[in-house]
C-alpha cells in the first residue's frame, strides 16, 4: 500500500487550542461577512426573468454568454435548442424589472452580432423553484438527518459525544464553505445545495474514519491514557486522510479551471468544503472529543506530551 507519509509524530491536540482560534477567526469573519453582506440567493430562490430569443443563423453558447458578459449580466441559465437556433435565457430579477432586463439581454446580443440579430420568442416572469414551504421542509429534513448522525456514531462508538463532535465538523465545514461563498458573492443555488450536501457526507465519512481508528487503539492500547491515544490514532491515519483528499482536491481543482461555467460554482464550493473537511476532522472533531471526554472524566486527563516510542517505530516526520 502506498504511504504519503510513512510514520508522523504530530502532536495534534497539543496544538488543539490553536486550531479552536483559527476556526474561531474564520467564523467570526463568515458572521460578519453573512451579516453585513447576506448570501446570495440565485433564482432558485428568488424568481427571474426568462428570455427565448431565435437566430437565423447558428449560435454558439459560448458567443450568447460573451454577449450577455459585456451587457453586465455574468451570471444566466442558458438553455440551447440547435434544431430551432433557439436560446432560452433566465437570469436572476423581480418581477417589476422583467422589461428592464429583456430589454439589457436583447442589447446585448444585438452589439454582439449584429448580422444575425436576435429575435424576441417569449418574455415572461418566472418564480422560484424552491418556496418558503419546500425551503422549511429542506431545514427540517436536514436536522433530522444531524440528528440521525449523532444516533448513528453515539450508538457505533458507544458515546453520544462522539457523534456531537463528528456533527460540530460537519458544520463548520458547511460554514467554512458559506463564508467562502458570502466573500466571493457567489449565488446560492440548487447546485449549491447540492455541494453542501455532499461536502457534509465527505466530512462526517473523513471523521468516522478516524474514530474508527481510536476505538481500535483503545481496544490494542488499553492502557494507553486519551491524549496519547488521540495522538496515535490521528497520527496512524493522516497518511490516508492526506492521500484521500488530495485525490479530490485535483479532482475537484480540474472542475474548477477547466470545467465549464456551469459547475465552476459547484467546483469552488465543493473545494472549500474539501479543505475545510480536512482540516475539521483532524483538528475539530478529534480534540472537541479529548476536551469534552476530559472535563465530564477529569482522571483521563494525563501527561500534555506525545510519549508513543513504545507503540510507534522511530518516525520520520516528528513536530
Amino acid at each position: 500500500m502506498f504511504v504519503l507519509l510513512g510514520k508522523t509524530q504530530i502532536d495534534f491536540v497539543k496544538r488543539r487550542y490553536l486550531f479552536f482560534a483559527i476556526s474561531g477567526f474564520f467564523f467570526a469573519l463568515g458572521a460578519f461577512s453573512i451579516a453585513k453582506k447576506g448570501l446570495n440567493p440565485g433564482m432558485d430562490f428568488t424568481g427571474g426573468t426568462l428570455l427565448q430569443v431565435g437566430f437565423s443563423k447558428p449560435v454558439s453558447i459560448g458567443t450568447i454568454r460573451e454577449a450577455l458578459s459585456s451587457s453586465g449580466i455574468q451570471k444566466a441559465e442558458i438553455q440551447s435548442f440547435p434544431e430551432k437556433n433557439s436560446f432560452v435565457i433566465r437570469i436572476k430579477g423581480g418581477q417589476e424589472n422583467v422589461d428592464t432586463e429583456a430589454q439589457k439581454i436583447l442589447k446585448g446580443l444585438s452589439q454582439k452580432m449584429p448580422d444575425n440579430l436576435p429575435k424576441e420568442e417569449r418574455r415572461e416572469y418566472v418564480g422560484p423553484t424552491v418556496g418558503k414551504h419546500l425551503g422549511r421542509q429542506a431545514l427540517l429534513a436536514m436536522a433530522l438527518s444531524l440528528l440521525g448522525i449523532i444516533v448513528y456514531v453515539a450508538f457505533r462508538f458507544s458515546n453520544p459525544l462522539w457523534g456531537i463532535s463528528g456533527v460540530v465538523a460537519l458544520l463548520h465545514d458547511i460554514f467554512m464553505t458559506l463564508t467562502a461563498l458570502s466573500l466571493t458573492g457567489r449565488e446560492i443555488d440548487l447546485v449549491i445545495i447540492a455541494s453542501l450536501l455532499s461536502i457534509a457526507g465527505y466530512s462526517i465519512n473523513d471523521t468516522i474514519v478516524i474514530f474508527d481508528r481510536m476505538r481500535e487503539n483503545m481496544k490494542l492500547k488499553a492502557k494507553l491514557p486519551l491524549y496519547d491515544l488521540i495522538n496515535t490514532s490521528l497520527n496512524e491515519t493522516l497518511s490516508r486522510t492526506l492521500i484521500t483528499n488530495l485525490t479530490v482536491f485535483m479532482a475537484v481543482l480540474s472542475l474548477l479551471f477547466l470545467g465549464g461555467e456551469n459547475i465552476h460554482d459547484f467546483a469552488f464550493a465543493m473545494f472549500w468544503g474539501s479543505v475545510s473537511g480536512t482540516y475539521s476532522t483532524i483538528a475539530i472533531a478529534t480534540p472537541l472529543v479529548y476536551e469534552w471526554e476530559t472535563r465530564r472524566r477529569p482522571q483521563l486527563k494525563m501527561r500534555e506530551t506525545l510519549d508513543v516510542k513504545r507503540e510507534m517505530p522511530k518516525p520520520k516526520i516528528q513536530i
